[in-house]
């Protein structure tokens, strides 16, 4: 086991100072954690992203060779993209790429704020959905000891990539290759299911393999948007809430390196131009309400639309081809143009006015409960009002 330079260790003890002051380490026993498992190890090269002069978003390699900026990248409160789909990838030059990323190692202060999260106790066993890096498998090792902690990925060579540095490290974790929304290949029941991949619904063999009053903590995408919900396993039935802590992941996939390729409807012919009271800014600048959309549009799309004359959108849309779009830049933007069989904006409004009306909730003020019949809705907490979500 290589030892730690003082350099890296002093680096480690700015990062746990720098997520305690930001709240995401509240406990001594998380940042003790933080404080001795070196994050640089799991990420000897990895991806930044920048934008070409033609306005792509692209992606440059980094690695080790440069010491210094390896090592400040690693200590940083970041995301650091790992991996990219090799369908969607294209070379630019030397060191960058065009692509979609597949893997990475999550920004530090939402990791700490999931780990918090779990709630997590001496002699729990646990499953990691996603190794990815092996990073996060890692601090499981450290507060539990290797032979309670499982980690999955349907990568294998990340798999066995990550089982080499964990060994470096002194953990030998359980591995396994899997797509892991179809269960644990094996026969293990688990305290706490934590997972860094999103999925539209949980899956029933999680709940199937979460004991009596254990735990899932996942990223749930309902479409338009979604975020980390943490339920309590009750038989085949789990509750929780939306947590505090934010972040979204990449989704689950049940291929080794790629994400299938989805067929979009054309878009419907435009229908008209109105007024609204409800902008572009005003969805992009509050995630509790894109949240609370979701709930009322479960499975639709907000996604960015460019016009001939340069205007960007954002865009609501539907697997129908249905849509409506409000100017992001533009001398108007109170306006909204829709184009379809009905007018998607009126739920937009519908939904600004109701959280508006209730003092504008917080995330987690919204509870979501489901059942292995693939039931899921979610609820505001303080009121009880509920809404029915439907299954993809």
């Amino acid at each position: 086991m290589n030892p730690i330079s003082d350099d890296v260790r002093r680096r480690m003890a700015a990062l746990v100072i720098d997520l305690e002051k930001a709240g995401a380490l509240r406990s001594a026993s998380w940042a003790q954690v933080f404080a001795t498992v070196p994050r640089h190890v799991f990420v000897p090269r990895w991806y930044e992203q920048q934008t070409t002069e033609q306005g792509i978003t692209a992606w440059r390699l980094h690695d080790s060779s440069d010491r210094d900026a390896w090592l400040t990248a690693a200590y940083s409160d970041r995301t650091l993209v790992t991996a990219l789909d090799p369908a969607t990838a294209e070379q630019i030059d030397a060191r960058t790429w065009t692509g979609i990323p597949t893997s990475s190692t999550t920004a530090p202060h939402i990791t700490a704020g999931m780990l918090e999260e779990l709630d997590l106790r001496d002699g729990h066993h646990v499953w990691d959905v996603g190794t990815g890096t092996g990073y996060l498998t890692a601090l499981l090792c450290a507060r539990l000891g290797s032979r309670r902690v499982h980690s999955s990925d349907i990568d294998p060579a990340l798999v066995e990539t990550a089982r080499d540095r964990l060994a470096g490290l002194g953990y030998t974790p359980h591995l396994t290759t899997a797509d892991a929304r179809l269960g644990h290949p094996g026969s293990v029941t688990f305290d706490r299911i934590l997972a860094t991949c999103s999925v539209q619904t949980i899956p029933t063999a999680w709940l199937q393999q979460t004991r009596p009053g254990g735990a899932i903590l996942t990223d749930l995408d309902l479409g338009i948007e979604g975020g980390l919900v943490r339920l309590t396993v009750d038989g085949d039935h789990a509750a929780g809430r939306f947590t505090a802590t934010t972040g979204r992941f990449m989704a689950a996939r049940g291929d080794a390196h790629t994400y299938p390729r989805k067929n979009r409807p054309p878009y419907a012919p435009e229908t008209a131009i109105r007024p609204t009271t409800v902008t572009a800014a005003d969805i992009r600048d509050h995630y509790p309400f894109r949240l609370l959309l979701a709930f009322h549009l479960p499975h639709s799309a907000l996604v960015y639309h460019s016009a001939d004359d340069g205007t960007l959108s954002l865009q609501l849309q539907q697997q129908d081809g249905t849509w409506a779009r409000a100017p992001i830049t533009a001398d108007h933007p109170h306006t909204v143009t829709y184009g379809g069989t009905h007018n998607l904006w009126t739920h937009v409004e519908t939904a600004w006015q109701w959280w508006n009306d209730h003092d504008q909730p917080t995330q987690d003020q919204f509870g979501y409960a489901c059942d292995p019949n693939r039931q899921h809705y979610a609820w505001h907490i303080p009121t009880g009002h509920r809404w029915d979500l439907k299954a993809p």
